[in-house]
């Protein structure tokens, strides 16, 4: 299993399979792991394709304080994976919380990046998402087993249309464990309290996507996503004209990326880093 250590000494797991290409770190969700980006790999064929758990998620360790679950932390775990690895640059595909490490590293470290791919996140989280994810983070589900939670997975997570049964099946497995007592989320529960403290406070997230200016970049946007509202998608594309968009119809937050429209807008932005 590889894994790295960390400057304050927690081992993160990765994965990295080493092909020739441009490599592309694949940073997941805040509560998600490396598994987010099942579906996409086999059409990343012809780059060499790294994910990694953040610290406190998967099959990475818990930070025995929870203060270090914030975007800073994450950033500097990211370049320290690049040290591991002996990488001078990444590209960086992040969904959600891993755009925004994505925009952060361009702000503190863009030497380090090829380009960015940004899968439904922007500079502007709408109220409405971050009303539920207070309400969501950090808690084990009511359903007892993973074929019920990925039932509930149709009605909980609105926006999407023409899911198969297997396809929710599979998130399920993905994002709870089964126990005797029923399911456990796969990241530590202190990911809440780390969240609840940001949650409210108001910070400028523009001058951190503007940061990407000057890369190949893209978005990757679902249209009926509670996260990022078509006015923000607008006003990134007014900052951003070069930026490849791909609206990805009959997906809430977040597109599962190996839809038509997403897999196209890859296959675009990683020849934009040729």
């Amino acid at each position: 299993m590889p894994r790295f250590t960390t400057s304050d000494g927690l081992d993160l797991y990765y994965e990295d399979d080493k092909a020739d290409g441009i490599p592309i770190l694949c940073l997941a969700g805040l509560t998600r792991t490396t598994e987010d980006f099942d579906y996409v790999t086999p059409h990343l064929a012809g780059c060499r394709v790294i994910k990694m758990d953040y610290r406190g998620r998967g099959q990475s360790d818990f930070d025995p304080d929870w203060k270090n679950y914030i975007l800073p932390v994450e950033c500097r775990d990211v370049l320290e994976l690049l040290a591991h690895l002996d990488l001078d640059k990444v590209a960086i595909l992040g969904t959600s919380r891993g755009g925004l490490n994505a925009m952060g590293l361009a702000a503190g470290a863009k030497d380090r990046l090829l380009g960015v791919a940004l899968n439904d996140v922007g500079p502007v989280i709408e109220p409405g998402f971050v009303a539920f994810l207070k309400e969501y983070i950090g808690r084990n589900p009511a359903s007892r087993t993973i074929e019920e939670a990925a039932a509930a997975m149709r009605h909980v997570f609105v926006g999407f249309d023409d899911v198969p049964d297997e396809r929710w099946l599979a998130e399920a497995r993905k994002q709870y464990r089964q126990t005797d007592a029923g399911l456990e989320i796969t990241y530590d529960p202190h990911l809440r309290d780390a969240t609840l403290a940001m949650a409210d406070q108001e910070i400028d997230l523009w001058p951190y996507f503007d940061a990407l200016d000057g890369l190949p970049l893209a978005l990757i946007w679902g249209e009926n996503s509670a996260l990022l509202a078509e006015g923000t998608v607008k006003l990134m594309q007014d900052r951003h004209p070069d930026m490849i968009t791909a609206r990805v119809p009959g997906r809430g937050h977040v597109p599962f990326l190996d839809e038509p429209q997403a897999v196209a807008a890859l296959h675009d932005w990683i020849e934009a880093m040729k």
